[in-house]
């Protein structure tokens, strides 16, 4: 009896573990798409991603230190494409810390004039599940020159 409660017991815990990987799986999908629509959003001033992914209290700082929130992302996204040609998401890495995620990556961008005329953006983005629903409530983004092309 004992050894065949064991066997059940361990057999929940396996698909459990499994149900919660599979998830996971999910979820960093959903992050990372979400992430490379709001990188697209900067050369299209689409916001339809940003009002659904940011947090109605998303704080972020940006590359020189001032803090912005949604409804100034929103603003300067809708501005954007008068100074963007492209930005399109690298490599986004996503971890998770229960009902928490941190997305870490970069875009490269091109602009229209001034100077430099590419670069990247590096980030990290902390998303959050409120509700059923992940979000972004906080935001850290820096300025870093274009990486060389890898041969």
């Amino acid at each position: 009896m004992l050894k065949r409660s064991i066997s059940i017991s361990l057999a929940c815990l396996l698909a459990s573990a499994c149900t919660r990987e599979r998830d996971h799986r999910d979820v960093e999908r959903y992050i990372v798409e979400s992430e490379r629509q709001l990188a697209e959003s900067v050369a299209t001033g689409d916001t339809t991603a940003l009002e659904r992914i940011l947090a109605d209290d998303f704080v972020g700082v940006d590359p020189i230190g001032d803090f912005y929130d949604k409804a100034t992302t929103i603003s300067h996204t809708r501005q954007a494409p008068k100074y963007f040609v492209s930005n399109r998401a690298n490599e986004i890495k996503v971890r998770f810390y229960g009902d928490t995620a941190v997305a870490q990556g970069s875009e490269t961008w091109e602009r229209s004039s001034g100077e430099p005329l590419r670069g990247r953006f590096v980030w990290t983005h902390t998303w959050v599940r409120r509700n059923g629903n992940w979000q972004i409530v906080a935001a850290e983004d820096l300025i870093a020159p274009e990486q060389p092309v890898k041969p």
